[in-house]
């Protein structure tokens, strides 16, 4: 197995994974916020898949797959809203009807993120994409971070999921 085939791998993992944990859920359990603060599933998937979109778009220099999406939801946030750092209010404001609106988009997301990953190489996984940090981050690391977010939204996900 080579990189591109393991990366391949755990972003399949992720879309799986998402697909289950958005099956069977109402508008009830897409926003119970445990303890009624906690982040509810719905928006820890919108967020999951925002995060994602972003940072492949970020690779790529491709627009956004939001673009296209954004209207649906009925969100006015723009492609900078991902969710990072939204404060409880703006976590209430993302109010989704139809986890099938969720599934969806983190589809076209994943679609986006494989055509990227069938032309990674090692030279792309090498390229700094972010010069800020110390030691400057590469597409490698940034598709290795990406990866391990989601895995910790699914898991925060299904985590509320069960309480219900």
């Amino acid at each position: 197995m080579d990189v591109r085939e393991l990366l391949i791998d755990g972003f399949g993992r992720i879309d799986e994974l998402y697909d289950d944990l958005a099956d069977g859920l109402d508008e009830r359990a897409l926003h119970h916020r445990p303890g009624g603060t906690g982040n509810p599933i719905g928006w820890l998937l919108w967020h999951l898949a925002r995060v994602q979109d972003d940072h492949v778009a970020g690779l790529t220099g491709e627009a956004q797959v939001w673009e296209r999406w954004q209207e649906r939801f009925g969100l006015d946030n723009g492609t900078d809203d991902i969710g990072f750092g939204h404060t409880s209010a703006q976590v209430d404001a993302v109010r989704i009807m139809d986890p099938a609106l969720l599934v969806g988009y983190h589809r076209d997301v994943a679609r986006a993120t494989s055509h990227y990953l069938a032309r990674v190489d090692e030279a792309e996984l090498g390229r700094v994409v972010d010069r800020r940090w110390d030691p400057p981050v590469t597409a490698g690391v940034r598709l290795v971070s990406i990866q391990g977010d989601c895995l910790q939204h699914l898991g925060q996900a299904a985590y509320v999921k069960g309480l219900l």
